[in-house]
């Protein structure tokens, strides 16, 4: 009898601990994840809440006031180019593009979570019920700059693109633009329709092949199997025959002879990368890009970012190789590739994008202060070492990288030009990912440019666009620090 008590004792403290861990997660989740369960569309309580509430202000980091509400209207900035660089990250009025902060940030901008204080603050007042006022991490002035700079290059202007810039220390989102954008005041329908898939955000949502991008992994799987790879020796003959019908090509038909890892990546070689992920095998390649988030499921608190891909299942030996140089089926979005260069620089640690800054209501309560977090390490301090170092030389060592080099700037980065096929017509994107060294400027960025003409690169487009990203950081610091 007093054994059996004692195996009731067990089960129900075992029970009771079961109920805790509940709770706990049940707490955890409902803190961090319940923006996207309230800003469903199928809320009816979100609903509810638009019709009795004046929505928020929006600010963004420098109080430059991005939305607000005037005779039952959102009203955005005041000129159309600054309007059509945060439409994307905003929204419009129609809720067009989905897990905008009009939309994803529902729940704090209709005061969802309204206090007593607000209730007591409302009848002291006579005051109709207004949302909580959201500060972002953005510059707005950023995002129009980077506009500006897509259309003053031969190379980018008119294209369809994406830009993402981070601190790698806090993860506050910077910048977040999306090429072809629109004037929410003045977008007509004959407009949209001239335009290719305007309400998608491409930083977040599109999935694209990373191209050169991807060797930063491949080059980590190597690394972290052998630290004094970067000296090791390989060979490039110019191509690589894997079978009768596929065989890897440098651009250009470069030959590059006998080179090191670390040359092999300051020139960017397909070659010696298609080598380096046959050597690997599979799951060795698998696991580093599992490592780096590919595959993951992004569940980011003020973001909703596209899942990026890496092939789960049997490779052919062609695809393999591919995959060395970010071909195949691999596919990522702007802000996933972003985090990749942020994590490197950050001693390979990669930040959880953040997006808001504040959240503070009416009567000035802070509902949300300021917090970072991380997504995790995804290689050793050493091999961010090696790669910061590689990197350093694609910029600044007479690499594919030097179109993004800045006076004075420590940048660091890698270029990329991946090739895919859309309703059967070949399509060019030009990639540079990449971060500045210097503490006092601790920014990381992915550029994409997307259906790049023939004989243009990532390093002879988009690193055009980081350059002018860069200098504006060096130009204006006090509007990012």
């Amino acid at each position: 009898m007093k054994q059996q008590r004692y195996r009731y004792k067990i089960v129900a403290l075992l029970l009771s601990l079961a109920l805790v861990g509940l709770a706990v997660w049940g707490g955890w989740n409902l803190a961090h994840y319940s923006t996207r369960w309230f800003s469903r569309a199928t809320n009816t309580r979100l609903t509810a809440q638009k019709k009795a509430v004046t929505a928020g202000d929006i600010l963004d980091r420098n109080g430059i006031l991005l939305a607000t509400t005037k005779e039952g209207r959102r009203e955005y900035r005041d000129t159309s180019a600054d309007r059509a660089a945060l439409v994307h990250l905003l929204g419009d009025r129609q809720g067009r593009i989905a897990n905008a902060v009009e939309s994803f940030q529902s729940g704090y901008l209709y005061g969802y979570q309204s206090s007593l204080l607000d209730s007591v603050y409302r009848l002291i007042r006579k005051t109709d019920r207004v949302g909580n006022t959201l500060t972002l991490t953005i510059d707005a002035e950023l995002c129009t700059a980077i506009q500006r700079a897509f259309s003053g290059h031969r190379e980018t202007e008119g294209h369809s693109g994406a830009a993402v810039v981070i601190n790698y220390r806090t993860g506050e989102v910077l910048a977040l633009l999306s090429l072809p954008n629109f004037d929410p005041d003045q977008a007509t329908e004959s407009l949209i329709a001239t335009l290719d898939q305007p309400y998608w955000n491409r930083a977040t949502q599109a999935l694209y092949p990373p191209g050169s991008t991807f060797k930063i992994v491949t080059t980590a799987a190597l690394l972290e199997r052998d630290p004094d790879a970067v000296n090791r020796q390989f060979t490039c003959e110019g191509h690589l025959d894997l079978s009768d019908t596929f065989s890897v090509h440098d651009f250009q038909n470069a030959v590059h002879g006998k080179l090191t890892l670390r040359q092999a990546f300051l020139h960017s070689c397909n070659c010696v990368y298609a080598a380096a992920a046959l050597e690997l095998g599979p799951d060795a390649l698998r696991r580093e890009a599992r490592q780096f988030a590919f595959g993951d499921n992004f569940l980011f608190r003020d973001l909703v970012v596209a899942n990026s891909v890496y092939p789960s299942g049997a490779q052919t030996q062609e695809a393999l190789a591919a995959s060395g140089y970010g071909q195949s089926a691999i596919a990522a979005t702007p802000m996933h590739l972003c985090l990749m260069a942020a994590a490197v620089a950050n001693q390979g640690v990669m930040p959880e994008p953040r997006l808001l800054r504040s959240v503070r209501s009416v009567s000035g309560v802070a509902v949300l202060p300021w917090s970072s977090s991380t997504v995790g390490s995804v290689c050793t301090r050493e091999t961010a070492a090696a790669l910061q170092s590689m990197m350093k030389d694609v910029v600044q060592g007479g690499g594919s990288g030097s179109r993004a080099s800045v006076t004075t700037l420590d940048i660091r980065g890698k270029t990329g030009t991946a090739e895919s096929t859309v309703q059967g017509r070949k399509v060019n994107y030009g990639w540079f990912v990449g971060f500045n060294a210097q503490p006092d400027l601790p920014f990381a960025l992915c550029v994409l440019t997307e259906n790049i003409a023939e004989g243009e690169t990532g390093g002879t487009t988009s690193a055009l666009i980081a350059k002018d990203i860069f200098t504006y950081m060096k130009n204006y610091p006090e509007r990012v620090q």
